[in-house]
This record gives structure tokens, sequence and C-alpha cells, in this order.
């Protein structure tokens, strides 16, 4: 069981220990395939015939088959357990992104969290599939291998074992800027794809401003940063390489050197009192390069156990406790048949406290009673905090004390879910996703079908306006549609769900002109009868349309509908 420590609870990665052991295993089986090789070139320096080196090289061939399968057989396995591994990471981090409330001041951006999901997630793959193998064998083959020289001889065993902890204490040096370079590069690529999402967005605003070229350029700055950034990354894994290389062949070279002149009679100790032989020597030499490969080979991944970590960190942040959406993983609630009436329920608010973290409290033991089918206007300057207490009756944000009930029912995490589903909201800006209006305004509900889109359509105001048709293509983000035609299409929805006895509409005429605000308040109005209604506005037609008014930045007034 591997641990990735990061903020919040640990991060479990297993690895399938079986499938590492098989590779590793397979390493070792150069030892008997060199052995064989050695003593197959000493017969035939002292005379030896082909008939035999048939059976060495027959048992040499079916080794190599052997440790060719092992290896294969251990990647595919550690690929087919890796692929489910990832797979739950992502899912872990899409989970926790979907508890968190729309309102959570912590968020990370949209480009930002797709580009931790979808690119920085896949640097966890090669870390699992080369770094885990390569760290198994590195524990395992080098000293197999040189208990089985120190049997031949002491003094070559002593210079592999001197030569190998300089490799990894470079690399642990090298490790920690290589660390620090690969975080350093997602938090830029995680930038320049929040950045390049945003600008994209703003497309329309940007050409009317005429900041085209100024964000060109900022993109292309952005470009440069991501460039430098995974030069500085690659410029560190070719140091380690160097490193490396150069302390390996220096460690084989002094093995050789050792080794040649024994075999010359040049240096005498160092073989437990024995000459060594050709076949014992030729054996030292093909083991002494295959100590090193595995210290070669963490080496050669050593930037993907960095780019993994630094991935898992970006994970984890995802996975980072924030303010919760309420009942947000919960089932989803089986919707009411089209034909039904909706139940308009009441909201009773008492001692509502809410706070964003680290802020003074928005709300602090305010109370709020509308009764069922009474519509309510909530007015106040920008910043009083209509939005949020639509959030909160929406079960949208966790209130930080008192309770709201809707139709009498506490919302809490356990009920929030069920009550969402018998709710509407009507935001200023809806999201409007690439596709037919149809499908944006059934937004793929059971039971709600062309005729039903139609209607609600036509009820909506958008009857007469022919690039609004229910076949027709919107893109995303709602191109080819002006903002009233947007609020139209959002109280559309709502007409949609027949079980949606409160509508909650956050400043549906912002930003539309005069003729186009009476549509929309129209349209709501009627959608509202039988319903009950409560809108945060600065419009004061809007307000006065309804039958009260709540100014917020004043103390509630708790009473029942007149």
């Amino acid at each position: 069981m591997l641990r990735r420590q990061g903020r919040g609870p640990a991060t479990h990665v297993p690895a399938p220990r079986n499938a590492t052991v098989a590779m590793s295993a397979a390493a070792l089986l150069w030892i008997p395939q060199a052995a064989l090789l050695a003593w197959a070139v000493q017969r035939l320096a002292t005379g030896a015939g082909l008939a035999e080196m048939l059976l060495p090289a027959g048992a040499y061939l079916a080794l190599g088959v052997l440790r060719a399968s092992s290896e294969a057989w251990g990647a595919r396995r550690l690929f087919a357990a890796a692929r489910p591994q990832l797979a739950t990471l992502r899912n872990q981090a899409a989970q926790a992104l979907a508890a968190r409330s729309p309102l959570d001041r912590e968020r990370l951006a949209s480009g930002r969290a797709a580009s931790a999901l979808a690119e920085q997630a896949e640097a966890v793959l090669p870390w699992l599939l080369r770094y885990q193998p390569a760290r198994m064998r590195t524990l395992l083959v080098p000293p197999l291998i040189a208990l089985a020289v120190l049997y031949y001889s002491w003094t070559a065993a002593l210079i592999l074992v001197l030569a190998a902890p300089l490799i990894p204490v470079f690399m642990a040096v090298i490790g920690w800027r290589a660390k620090a370079a690969s975080e350093a590069q997602l938090q830029v690529i995680g930038g320049m794809s929040g950045l390049l999402l945003d600008r994209l967005r703003g497309l329309s605003t940007l050409r009317a401003l005429d900041a085209v070229d100024a964000t060109a350029q900022r993109v292309r700055a952005s470009a440069d940063s991501v460039r430098a950034s995974t030069m500085r990354v690659l410029r560190i894994a070719f140091l380690s390489s160097t490193a490396l290389e150069l302390f390996s062949a220096l460690g084989v070279a002094l093995v050789a050197v050792y080794v040649g002149f024994h075999l010359l009679g040049e240096i005498g100790p160092g073989s437990w009192g024995v000459r060594l032989s050709l076949a014992e020597g030729l054996f030292i030499l093909l083991l002494a390069p295959a100590f090193f490969e595995p210290l070669r080979e963490l080496a050669a991944v050593w930037h993907d156990k960095a780019a993994g970590e630094a991935a898992l960190e970006a994970l984890q942040e995802l996975r980072h406790a924030g303010l919760a959406l309420p009942g947000a993983l919960a089932p989803q609630q089986q919707p009411a048949r089209p034909g039904h009436a909706p139940v308009a329920p009441s909201v009773d608010i008492e001692g509502l406290r809410f706070l964003h973290p680290g802020e003074a409290p928005l709300f602090d033991g305010e109370d709020l009673y509308v009764g069922a089918g009474e519509h309510v206007a909530l007015v106040g300057p920008s910043g009083s905090g209509k939005t949020t207490l639509l959030a909160v009756i929406a079960g949208l944000a966790p209130a930080s004390g008192g309770a709201v009930r809707i139709g009498g029912v506490p919302l809490d995490r356990h009920s929030a879910a069920g009550l969402r589903a018998r709710m509407a909201w009507i935001g200023q800006k809806p999201h409007v996703f690439s596709g037919s209006v149809r499908a944006n305004v059934s937004l793929e509900r059971d039971g709600i079908d062309s005729a039903a889109v139609g209607a609600a359509m036509r009820r909506a105001g958008l009857g007469h306006v022919g690039h609004a048709t229910p076949g027709a293509s919107l893109g995303e983000g709602g191109l080819g549609l002006s903002g009233g035609e947007l609020v139209r299409l959002a109280l559309a929805r709502a007409m949609c769900a027949p079980q949606a006895g409160l509508l909650l509409a956050d400043e549906p005429t912002a930003h539309l002109d005069h003729d186009t605000a009476a549509g929309v308040i129209d349209a709501l109005v009627t959608l509202a009868q039988g319903r009950t209604l409560i809108v945060a506005t600065h419009d004061l037609t809007l307000a006065a349309r309804l039958g009260r008014v709540v100014r917020i930045g004043e103390p509630f007034t708790k009473r029942s509908a007149a």
C-alpha cells in the first residue's frame, strides 16, 4: 500500500504487488543467464565444440523467454490495475467538487479544475506504471547482484556497494528541485487553462471593448510561461540522467579495471585468496552493468515520480473541504408526473445565521416567513445578501445557524435534495449548453416531451422567436440568444418542472431594456400563479407587481401573508 500525503485526508494509491514482484523477479533472471554465458565462453576458450553449446544456449533462450513473459505479464497486470485507480481518484475529486456549494469562494476556477482532472491527472499513470516497478527493482535487484558478486570477489562487490549510494543521494538532491519545478509547471498549466476558458467565455465582450489584441498578448505570455516551466523540468530531468550515467559508468569501469588486472596477475587480493577464472571474471563483468540498471531506470523515471506526486497534490486540492452543498450526493428524487398541479410550500426562517469563512456574518439571527402561494420581492443594495438568502432557501449553501423550513420540512443535508426537486431557480445568467433548444429546456428530465417544451416556450414568450424553436441549435453559453431570451429560456425550464411549487428568481430583469423587462415580468407573474415566488431584485417595477416587499439590510419582519 503506497500512501501519498496531501492537504486533508491521505490519498491511498495501492499498487498490485504481484505485478511489481513479477517484473522485479524477471530482472533477477539475468543472474543465471550471465552465469550460462560466462560458462559457455569458458568452455569455448578450452576448446569445446558447437554441440556442447546447445544445452547452455537452450537454457539461456528459455530464461530469456521466461524473463520477457514475466515482464509483459507484470506490465499488463499493472496497467489493468492503474487505470481503475486513476479513474477512482478522478471520481473522488469530481464528487468533492460536486459536493461544494456554488457560493464557496475557495472553489477553483473551472478551467483550472478541468486541467487538474483531465491533463494533470494523467501524470499519475506513469508514476504507477514506471516509477513503482523501478522502485521495487531498485530495492531487490542490486542487493542480490552484489551478493552474487561477493561470492567470487569481495573487492568487486565493495566497488559496487560504494558507488551505488552516490546515485540515490544525487537523485534526492535533484529530486527536490524536480518536484518543485513539476508543481510550478502544473500550476502554470492550470492557470493558463483557466485564463483561456475565461477569455473564450467572454469573447463577445472582448470584441465589443476592442480588447482582443490585449487578450491575445496575455494568452501568448501565459503560453510562454508554460514553455519556460516545461523547459525547466526537462533541464532538471536531463541533469539527473547525466549524473546517473556518469556514476554508473565510473562504477562499471572500476570493476572492469579490477577484473582485467586481476586476470593479468597484476592485482592479487580481492577474491578470497583464489585467483578468478575467466568464467568468474566474465560473470562479474556481466553483472556489473545489471547492478546499476535498476538505479538508472529509477533515475530515468524520477521526473515521473515528481510529476505524479504533483498531480496527486492537484487532485487532493480539489478534494479539499470547503463550503458544503447540502444533500449534494443524495439520490435524485422522482419528479412529479406532467399534469399534476404543483404544491406551493411556505418558507419559514428562524434565527438565520450565515457567514463566509473568515468574514463577519451576513445574516445573524434573522427571521422571515413567506406563506404558501405568496409572492415576495427581496430588495436592497448590492452586497446586502439577496442572492445569498435565495441560495440558503434553495439549499445551495448551508446555514451556519438557525432553522429553514420549506413547507414545514426542516432543510438539512438529509432533506435538501428532495426539497430542491420541488423548486425552480431562475438566474440572471442561466447556463445554456451546446445543443438544441428542446434539450436546453427539458434538460433531459423524464416525462417532458416536445409538446411540453413547445407549450412552455410559448408561455415564456419565446413562441415568436424564429431562432429559438425547439429544434434550433444553440452554442455553448447561449450564443445566438439575447439577454431577455436567455431569461425567457430559464422561465421555460421552470414551466417544464410541474413539481416546482417554489420559484426562486435572482435578478430576472437585470440588464434588460424596459420593454423586454416588462415581457419577462408578465411571464414570471403568469408562471407564479398557484406557486410560492421569491424574487431578489433591484427592479422596483417588478417589486410593485408582487404582493410583498422585504428589504434586505434591515431586520426581517416575520409575519404571514395577509
